[in-house]
C-alpha cells in the first residue's frame, strides 16, 4: 500500500475501481509493480484500472474521484462477506457498475496532469474466488480459542477469507484471525471455536455455533 508520508516515492501507481458487490465500489491505489495483487487481497469481485502515474497525483485522483462519484476509498469486510453467496449471475451484470462509474470518471475535469488515463478494462474474480454457486455463509468464526477446532472443506477463498463447508453449513474463517496459532491436521467438518452467526430477517443473536 502507499505510504502518504512518502510523498516522493518515484515508483508509479494505478488508481482503480473496485466492485465487492451491488452498490460496493470503491476507488483505491496500488503501486504498478504489484500488478492485481491489492484487488485479489482485498476480495474485489471485479475492478477495473483507470490511470496511472506518480504517487501524489495518484492520491490527488482518488480523492478527487471520491468527491465526484460519491464512491468510499475502503468497504468493511462483513459488507462485502454478505453478498458473496447472491452475486449477479454474469460477468457483464457484474462489471455494470465499474462501467458506468469509469465512464463518468474519464469524463471529469481536474485530473492530474501527469496521471495518464486508461480504457475501460473490468477483470473479474469469480472463478478465481470460486464464487461460482457459493452457498451463503450461516456465520463467520469470531475468533480461536485454545484446543479449538475449525476445519472442513474449502468452498471458496476471497481476500482474507476462507468460506468453509463444515456440518453445520458454511463458515467463513478470516485468516487474519490465525496469526500466531498452530495449524494441524483435524477431521473435516468439525468446529469448536466461537462463531457469530449471521443475522437473518428474524434477528439471530450472536452466539456458538
Amino acid at each position: 500500500m502507499a505510504a502518504d508520508t512518502i510523498a516522493d516515492d518515484p515508483r508509479p501507481y494505478h488508481v482503480y475501481l473496485a466492485w465487492f458487490g451491488p452498490g460496493m465500489t470503491k476507488v483505491g491505489i496500488t503501486a504498478v509493480e504489484r500488478g492485481s495483487a491489492r484487488l485479489l487481497e482485498q476480495g474485489a469481485v471485479c475492478f477495473s484500472w483507470l490511470g496511472a502515474g506518480p504517487l501524489m497525483a495518484a492520491r490527488r485522483t482518488e480523492e478527487l474521484l471520491r468527491a465526484a462519484l460519491g464512491v468510499p476509498d475502503r468497504i468493511p469486510y462483513a459488507e462485502k462477506r454478505a453478498v458473496r453467496a447472491a452475486l449477479p449471475q454474469t460477468a457483464a451484470d457484474r462489471a455494470g457498475e465499474i462501467a458506468e462509474l469509469h465512464a463518468r470518471a474519464v469524463a471529469l475535469g481536474g485530473w492530474p496532469e501527469s496521471l495518464v488515463r486508461e480504457p475501460l478494462r473490468v477483470v473479474d474474480h469469480v472463478d478465481a474466488f470460486g464464487l461460482d454457486g457459493l452457498p451463503g455463509a450461516v456465520g463467520g468464526v469470531s475468533e480461536l480459542v485454545a484446543g479449538g477446532v475449525v476445519s472442513g472443506e474449502l468452498v471458496a477463498a476471497a481476500g482474507p477469507d476462507l468460506h468453509l463447508a463444515t456440518g453445520g453449513g458454511v463458515v467463513v474463517l478470516d485468516t487474519r484471525l490465525m496469526t500466531g496459532w498452530e495449524l494441524v491436521p483435524a477431521a473435516g467438518g468439525e468446529l469448536s471455536v466461537p462463531v457469530r452467526v449471521r443475522e437473518a430477517p428474524g434477528g439471530v443473536q450472536d452466539g456458538l455455533f
